[in-house]
């Protein structure tokens, strides 16, 4: 992305425990804000729905494989979706049990953690200068971090914003690869670093 020209830039890096909405432009932050909500708060809503909903204690692997296989921002056509067997413990028995879960619970899960990322999207947008605003509504949103892989994340997010919305080439690694090349090449300098 072209950090350096002067044209905003919104870029939205949904990592594991926060999420990070920022607008570049001219080598610098114009706006910047930070929610502590990410993979980790969308598997502990999961965790917690399952436990609330089918009496079945799950771990935070098996909730991040949940989220990874079947979850998504959007509710299924048919409300349903996909199905996943998944194995925990019976909190009544104590003893293993296996369950189905389907796409739609999952999304019904997660509904509220992606509703806190939209709406710290749309509070960025609130914020940021008319010119910059000019520049988003053409160049739209970048999503980067794992997160951004949530089935559907790019729909809603479009649908929220009326913006176009875009996933980062390499999302789990984007951000890290971008700073190593920024250190780097001198046209960069000040960006990430004072000359």
């Amino acid at each position: 992305m072209p950090v350096i020209d002067p044209v905003g830039s919104m870029i939205v890096d949904i990592g594991g425990g926060t999420t990070e909405v920022a607008v570049l432009a001219s080598g610098g932050l114009a706006y910047t804000n930070s929610i502590r909500v990410g993979g980790d708060k969308m598997d502990e809503a999961i965790v917690n729905f399952v436990r609330r909903n089918q009496n079945l204690l799950i771990g935070e692997a098996t909730a991040e494989r949940i989220k990874i296989a079947i979850g998504g921002a959007l509710m299924p056509h048919d409300g349903q979706g996909h199905v996943l067997q998944v194995k925990g413990r019976d909190l009544i028995n104590g003893v293993p049990k296996e369950i189905t879960i389907t796409q739609g619970q999952v999304a019904e899960a997660l509904a509220e953690p992606i509703v806190q990322i939209v709406e710290s999207v749309r509070i960025a947008l609130e914020n940021t200068a008319p010119e910059l605003s000019a520049d988003i509504i053409d160049r739209g949103i970048m999503l980067t971090g794992g997160g951004a892989m949530l089935q559907g994340l790019v729909e809603l997010m479009r649908d929220a914003t009326g913006l176009p919305v875009a996933i980062a080439e390499d999302p789990l690694t984007c951000v890290a690869l971008g700073t190593g090349r920024a250190l780097e090449d001198p046209d960069y300098r000040g960006v990430l670093q004072l000359a």
